[in-house]
């Protein structure tokens, strides 16, 4: 569905999911994935429904995924890097116990 007009930047290597995938350095994080045909980036963690992005400016957050350990990334608002670790958000963010305070 989405494809690359024509190469205008050195292609870097990057993950997602596990899954080994190449972009064009300078790229977003969510127009690399969506280049190389991931239609799915996330879950609905009300109804479990696939969501992928929207907006690609980041007002509508469906783009969220866990960018090398850090959940919650806008992936249009990233830019990818040579061997970034994307992967997609499939539940509601853990929180460790401690972390709040409601004093």
């Amino acid at each position: 569905m989405f494809r690359r007009i024509e190469a205008v930047a050195d292609e870097i290597g990057f993950f997602f999911d596990g899954r080994p995938l190449r972009a064009m350095q300078g790229e977003t994080v969510a127009t690399a994935l969506l280049a190389s045909g991931v239609g799915v980036f996330r879950s609905s963690v009300v109804s479990g429904a696939p969501r992928a992005p929207l907006c690609l400016m980041g007002v509508c957050f469906d783009c969220l995924v866990e960018i090398d350990g850090v959940e919650n990334r806008q992936s249009c608002l990233v830019e990818i890097r040579e061997g970034m670790d994307v992967r997609s958000q499939n539940r509601a963010r853990q929180l460790k116990q401690g972390t709040i305070s409601c004093r």
